[in-house]
């Protein structure tokens, strides 16, 4: 029995684009990187706002603002929450478990004295609870990125008061002990509001009498204090940097 041609060309035309047509699939289901955030409510995602505070805004909420569709953003930071509360309240195991490929990480507002039992030492506990943190995010195959906790916008004659820099120090020498990138938003948030002054950061605040948390405004500037370091930090995300940065 004679077998025509065509019938032998059209199935290998077939099979020659099949691995073309499962690849296509295979990236088209990647997928996006994911960026994890933890911290406390300076990095936040508030869906429901207060009414005496209608723009409050974490930087966390707005920092997808600066990358691309590739990335997707898991905010799981946590208003009041401290590095030590966040793990002893089962947030961190509950995170840990998403496996993002990276993990910004940004405490020391909730850690400072006064805090109760959320307070932490600068000099040893902060330090053991920034180390758990790394070392669990390496293991469950994440990119641990540490986030210097921002100034409060307190002045004292004309210039910022802060009480936040032994935790930003020592988050500084853990990242050089550990070898993470350390993003040092504290000296970068002190060195902007010195600049602009008391009232010419007062938009910042979501509220005439907070100065620690941010308006919506406010929150895309400190979210973008931390974009700035990224390419030199974490080469690895300035590929999904928006460009230009908005």
């Amino acid at each position: 029995m004679k077998i025509t041609r065509l019938p032998v060309v059209l199935l290998l035309s077939f099979l020659i684009h099949i691995p073309v047509f499962m690849r296509s699939s295979l990236e088209a289901a990647e997928p996006a990187l994911r960026i994890m955030l933890i911290g406390d409510s300076t990095v936040s995602d508030y869906h429901k706002r207060p009414k005496d505070k209608p723009d409050l805004t974490g930087w966390g909420q707005v920092f997808g603002e600066y990358f691309n569709d590739d990335v997707t953003i898991l905010n799981r930071a946590l208003s009041g929450r401290s590095s030590s509360s966040f793990i002893r309240e089962g947030r961190w195991k509950d995170a840990i478990e998403e496996k993002a490929d990276y993990l910004f990480i940004q405490f020391g507002h909730n850690d400072c004295p006064g805090k109760g039992d959320r307070e932490t030492d600068p000099a040893t506990t902060y330090q053991d609870y920034l180390k758990k943190y790394i070392d669990e995010a390496r293991a469950a195959g994440m990119q641990p990125v540490l986030v210097t906790p921002m100034t409060r916008r307190v002045f004292e004659n004309g210039k910022i008061r802060t009480i936040l820099r032994p935790y930003a120090e020592a988050m500084l020498k853990v990242g050089q002990e550990k070898n993470v990138p350390v993003i040092d938003l504290h000296q970068k948030s002190v060195a902007l509001f010195n600049q602009l002054g008391d009232a010419g950061s007062a938009y910042f605040s979501p509220s005439k009498d907070d100065r620690t948390h941010f308006s919506g405004k406010g929150a895309r500037e400190i979210a973008r204090l931390v974009v700035e370091e990224v390419p030199a930090k974490v080469p690895g995300l300035k590929p999904y940097l928006k460009q230009p940065v908005p």
